[in-house]
Parts: structure tokens; C-alpha cells; sequence
């Protein structure tokens, strides 16, 4: 680890850091403002790229500024990560702390396949953010893999499941009036992709992108803080925000902010291993993770209880659950959930006659399988304090927790409330119709998974290119952690003979296709989509679906083009897995 401190006191300096091997330059330029720029193996990747914090009081952090000091430090470490696809992260990379006049200061850490800032303030008291301004300038109209926020609930902008294909366009086209989410892909030519993230995502809202008055590039828009709500959105499960500030975030004076970092390559399949999130996050706030027991969960809801053979009526009752966890004895899943239609919507503690959860729960205890409990948001946080520790003794070993729907300041609190309370009683989550991950999942290890991506469910109503979906959310989604993604339907059709519908619901593309998603797809709690009675239909196909594990001692990517191909490999116990995708062509 090496050091160096250098102290100033103009408001006219450049500050540089270099990557461990040298590939990847970052310059911070003091003017009138703060401006970021970054090369990468000799090629300008962002041009200078001004940032800064607006402050409620008007002062605005990143404009006329003095610098106090600068320090540059070398970093060579590694920790070890739970349920992950690998077991060892190496952690280097050149930090750069740049401390200015006026309590704050911003930060970087320049990797060798990464860049990324944060501001830090040291001010008493409360801080409001009215807004921060974040630019990522790009040097031409490069191609990029854009996700659009679209499906509005009650025509919000700000209310959207966060599930997208990706619009393949330049940069300058891109669509006004609209916000984009992230992680989002640029194609900066020479081989060179550009991914740009967010990471440690705490007290304050989620990053949308928009495009900046250069054409060129894009600039950071974000929810204002939510003062009034109504129930309201899909099934009325949404929380809509009726009226809002003229700020974003009302957040402690001295704290450090989210990361805004972008992923580089020089060949696509770089993408496939990169853990900016994971360095990023904040570490294990969990002493005991040993009850966080990754596996392979039977699902009830996608596969619309089709279940064939048996002698009572398949649907939301207990016949169904007990059979459903024979399933999974037999297959060696280790959890089955019960989906939306156990309990009352809106009042957990009101259980669907149907349902005898007790003998469920009873049953699961001896076939040594774990069950988890649908809810929607909104019931969770008006009752998590009661049925957390109520559900926990009874046995629930976890929620699926769905239509968030949001990434103000509050709803991202939230998700780090739950994760806290949940753990306490030991009870792990998956968040569903939620904001895409950055870095919870390794503060809270206890979160074993989130959705925001256009999944399996959307065979089930859409008719789209699901293959070609599927060989670019691996470069891009994925790389912001675990993906639930839903995989596994028996039922596989071409193009040509496709039909979207609920009951007994079918992909596009081949069988494998879909067993290869198991390897390929990074999600420690990996659903079984499809029914009992189609798995027991095709066997073989399931005995090698869940032989695969959900987390890995190492990731080797072998081969890959954003769009087209990926190729992957895993180890676990000594075992190796290689998981191979395409789009409609033939390889």
C-alpha cells in the first residue's frame, strides 16, 4: 500500500489516478467546476464530465471550489463473499480523496475494469439535497443498449417495475420525454464497452439516466422525496407518491453518498466477471450467516398449478403445497414458495381458508424443505413487526416481497429495513417489482435476490425476442447482482409457433436454452418456473437443472458478444459447469 499526500489551496488543479496496471486513467479537474474524466488503453472513454450537490440552503458542492488536500493511496486486498459466484473477490485498485472547503470532499476508485466516485460531506446535523448533478460525456454517438422506464403505475414516471427490453440505439436518439434505468451499456467503439452503475445505494434515491444537453452523453435525474401517498397502481398493491418535494433527499450532514461508477472492457466477455458492485457495497453487517442456506426453490405461480396425475384439484390450497414439496424432496430443491393468494392481500395475518399453513409448514419441517411467503410492499411495511416474529417461529424461512415499484429515498430505506428486520428473526428476502441491486445483497447477505428484469412471467402476456434479451442482460443486469429471473420452462417454442398465455405458459428458444440459463444467470435463490408435472415429464432435463449450484467458488467467462452469445464457466466442490447461450442464430 503506498501513500502520498499532497496539500493545496488554489481552485485551479488536476488530479490524476492510474489503474493498477496503468490501462485505465482518471482525471478530476478543479475550475469553476468539478470535472471527471476517464481514458481507457489509450482511448478517451468519458470526456470531462461535471458533478456536484446542490444543497436545499443553495450552497451547491462542486462550483467554486478550494481544495484542502488531496491523497492518493494503492489498495491490494480481497474478502470473501457470501453466496456468490465466486468465493474469493480480489479488491485492487488506486484510491483518489480530493478534500475541499466547506465540509465535503469526493472520492475515486480507479480498477482496472472500473471507475467510480462519491461525494463525502462532513456537515452537522441534517443535509437536504435538493439535487445532484452527475454527467457521463461521451467522445462520439456511440451505440448503446438502453432499458426505458415504460410500464407507468398510474401514469408516474417515477413507478415502474423496472422490467425492459433493451432499445439498441445511439446515444443522441435517444427517447424524449423518457428516463432510462440502469445498469445501461454503451458500445464505444474498438472493442470497448462502457456499462454505467450505481453501488451503495443507501438513504437516498436510485439514479436514472436522461440525455444531456451535449447530445453526446447523459445526465442523473432522480425522484423527488415523496410528502403524500395513496395505495393505488397495479391491484391497488402500489404505494403512488401524490405529492412531492422540491428536493431529493432529506439525509444525515455527515455520511458518504452512492457510488457512480462505470465498467469498462476491451472484450465483452470482461463483463461477465466484473464486480464493481460487490467492491463497492458496503461489507456484512451480519456476524452469523450460516442460517442464509442458498438453493433451488419449486414455484407455484408461473406454472399456474398445472400439475397432471393427481387425485385432488390443483390451485392455492394445501393438497397442492404438500405435493409441491414432494416435488422438491425428490429433487433435491430446497424450498418451494407459496405466491400472491395465501392470505388476504392487504392483512398477512388473515391466511386463505384453502391454506393450512401450519400443516404446510409442519409437512416442509419433515421433508427438511424451506418455505417462503409471497406479500406485497405495502402489507410488509404495515405489518412486519408483528408477522416477522410471529411467521419465524412458526417456521417461514423467508419472503418474496413484490410491487415496490419505486427508488425514492424512502422506498430504498425501506428495502434496507426489511433486510435488517428480517434477518433479526432469520428469515431471508427476495425482493420482486423492485429497483435493480446495488450492494445490499452484500450488506444484508440475507437478501437472496431481486427481480427488475423482463423474466419468464413475461411469456405468460408478451410475445418478444427473449433470446436475444437473454444474451445481454448477463453484460448488463446481471453484473448489478443476483437476477431472478424465473428460468426453467419445459414447454419451448420457435418463433414461428409462439403463443403468450397464462395457463401452461412456454419460452422461446430451445430446451437447453433454458437448462443453460441455470449456469449462466447469477441468482443464489434460482427459481424452478415450470410445474412439478413437467419436470417429472422430462427428467433428465430436470436431474441436470438441479444438479447445478446457485453459488460458485470461481467464474471463468469464455467467450461472449453483447446481443448474440455468452459462454460461461463455474466451479463448485471441484465440479465444473459451462453454460453456453445464443440468440436465434445458429453457432
Amino acid at each position: 500500500m503506498n501513500k502520498a499526500h499532497h496539500i493545496f489551496a488554489d481552485s485551479h488543479s488536476q488530479f490524476e489516478a492510474k489503474s493498477p496496471n496503468g490501462k485505465v486513467v482518471l482525471r478530476l479537474q478543479v475550475e469553476d467546476r468539478l470535472l471527471w474524466s476517464v481514458e481507457y488503453a489509450g482511448q478517451s472513454l468519458i470526456l470531462p464530465s461535471p458533478v456536484s450537490l446542490q444543497l436545499e440552503n443553495g450552497e451547491v458542492l462542486g462550483e467554486h471550489v478550494n481544495v484542502k488536500s488531496c491523497e492518493t493511496t494503492g489498495v491490494d486486498t480481497q474478502f470473501q463473499a457470501i453466496n456468490y459466484r465466486k468465493a474469493i473477490v480480489k479488491d485492487q485498485y488506486t484510491h483518489l480523496l480530493v478534500q475541499f472547503e466547506n465540509d465535503f470532499g469526493i472520492e475515486f476508485h480507479v480498477y482496472d475494469d472500473a471507475v467510480a466516485y462519491r461525494f463525502t460531506t462532513q456537515k452537522p446535523g441534517q443535509l437536504v439535497v435538493k439535487n445532484e448533478e452527475a454527467n457521463f460525456n461521451f467522445t462520439a454517438d456511440h451505440p448503446a443498449f438502453i432499458p426505458y422506464m415504460w410500464d407507468y403505475r398510474d401514469g408516474q414516471i417515477f413507478n415502474s417495475s423496472f422490467e425492459a427490453q433493451y432499445a439498441e440505439h445511439n446515444i443522441s436518439q435517444f427517447k424524449p420525454g423518457s428516463l432510462a434505468f440502469l445498469p445501461l451499456l454503451i458500445d464505444a467503439g474498438n472493442g470497448k464497452k462502457v456499462v454505467i452503475l450505481e453501488a451503495d445505494l443507501e438513504d437516498y434515491p436510485g439514479m436514472y439516466l436522461d440525455l444531456n444537453q451535449t447530445g453526446l452523453g447523459f445526465k442523473a435525474v432522480f425522484a423527488p422525496y415523496p410528502l403524500e401517498t395513496r395505495r393505488g397502481g397495479y391491484a391497488n398493491m402500489n404505494v403512488i407518491p401524490t405529492r412531492r418535494a422540491e428536493y431529493i433527499a432529506r439525509t444525515e450532514g455527515t455520511r458518504t453518498f452512492p457510488w457512480r461508477a462505470i465498467a469498462v472492457s476491451e472484450a465483452d466477455k470482461e463483463l461477465l466477471n466484473n464486480d464493481i458492485v460487490q467492491k463497492l457495497a458496503s461489507p456484512p453487517r451480519l456476524e452469523d450467516v450460516s442460517w442464509i442456506i442458498p438453493g433451488q426453490v419449486a414455484w407455484d405461480w408461473w406454472n399456474d398449478y398445472n400439475l397432471t396425475g393427481v387425485d385432488f384439484k390443483a390451485g392455492m390450497n394445501t393438497p397442492t403445497f404438500k405435493y409441491f414439496i414432494d416435488f422438491a424432496t425428490a429433487n433435491k430443491a430446497k424450498y418451494i414458495i407459496l405466491d400472491a393468494g395465501w392470505s388476504e392481500l392487504f392483512d398477512l395475518n388473515k391466511v386463505n381458508p384453502d391454506v393450512d399453513l401450519e400443516e404446510i409448514l409442519a409437512y416442509a419441517n419433515r421433508k427438511n424443505i424451506g418455505v417462503v411467503l409471497w406479500a406485497c410492499w405495502y402489507a410488509i411495511t404495515q405489518q412486519m413487526k408483528e408477522i416477522f416474529p410471529r411467521y419465524a417461529k412458526m417456521g417461514v424461512k423467508g419472503w418474496k416481497i413484490d410491487f415496490i415499484d419505486r427508488d425514492d429515498q424512502i422506498a430504498v430505506a425501506s428495502t434496507y429495513e426489511i433486510a435488517k428486520l428480517a434477518a433479526e428473526y432469520k428469515m431471508m428476502v427476495d425482493y420482486h417489482g423492485v429497483f435493480k441491486p446495488t450492494g445490499l445483497q452484500r450488506t444484508y447477505p440475507n437478501v437472496v435476490g431481486y427481480e427488475g428484469v423482463y423474466g419468464l412471467e413475461n411469456f405468460k402476456w408478451a410475445d418478444y425476442d427473449a433470446p436475444r434479451y437473454d444474451v445481454t442482460v448477463p453484460y448488463t443486469r446481471n453484473m448489478a447482482g443476483p437476477m431472478d429471473y424465473t428460468p426453467g420452462a419445459m414447454t419451448n417454442a420457435t418463433q414461428a409457433n409462439f403463443k403468450a398465455r397464462n395457463h401452461a405458459p412456454m419460452s422461446k428458444g430451445t430446451r437447453c436454452h433454458q437448462l443453460a440459463e441455470y449456469i449462466v444467470f447469477d441468482v443464489p435463490f434460482q427459481m424452478l418456473a415450470d410445474s412439478p408435472s413437467a419436470y417429472m415429464g422430462e427428467q433428465e432435463c430436470t436431474d441436470f437443472i438441479t444438479s447445478v449450484p446457485t453459488v460458485f467458488v470461481e467464474t471463468v467467462p469464455l467467450d461472449g458478444k453483447v446481443g448474440e452469445y455468452v459462454s460461461i464457466a463455474r466451479e463448485k466442490d471441484g465440479v465444473w459447469y459451462v453454460g453456453a447461450l445464443t440468440n436465434w442464430d445458429a453457432r
